[in-house]
């Protein structure tokens, strides 16, 4: 049954090519498959859902993402176990992506909310759970 899941995702981003980069390696290491390619946008898929990147235009490019401004505030995953969110943050910080919350790493929620933060190109939040 599909009823209420999610079909797709659409985010609008500052440069594609980066942003293509940065979620391409991370919604792959998840299980997504690239999906849909042209000029201004890339697309993954899992299942029925699908996430869409597509280039925002210059005239929108004025004013940046803020996730404290309404709309979206975070992208949240399931990750496979404690381990693969462990693994995942080696791999963050080998990167050189910005990884939140390091002093509160992996419980910034709470004791019991095992959990990676970081942030994408735009600075959309991501959080990667562990069951």
């Amino acid at each position: 049954m599909t009823k209420g899941l999610l079909h797709h995702i659409e985010i609008y981003v500052s440069d594609l090519k980066r942003s293509a980069e940065f979620w391409g390696w991370f919604l792959e290491e998840l299980g997504y498959n690239a999906f849909q390619k042209w000029d201004g946008g890339r697309s993954w898929r899992l299942g029925d859902t699908y996430i869409v990147f597509v280039q925002a235009e210059e005239k929108f490019r004025d004013v940046p993402y803020h996730r404290c401004r309404v709309g979206l505030n975070h992208l949240a995953f399931h990750a496979d176990s404690r381990q693969h969110v462990d693994e995942m943050t080696e791999t963050l910080n080998n990167k050189g992506i910005n990884i939140l919350y390091k002093d509160k790493h992996p419980f910034a929620e709470s004791k019991d909310h095992y959990a990676l933060y970081f942030e994408d190109p735009d600075r959309i939040k991501v959080e990667l759970v562990a069951p």
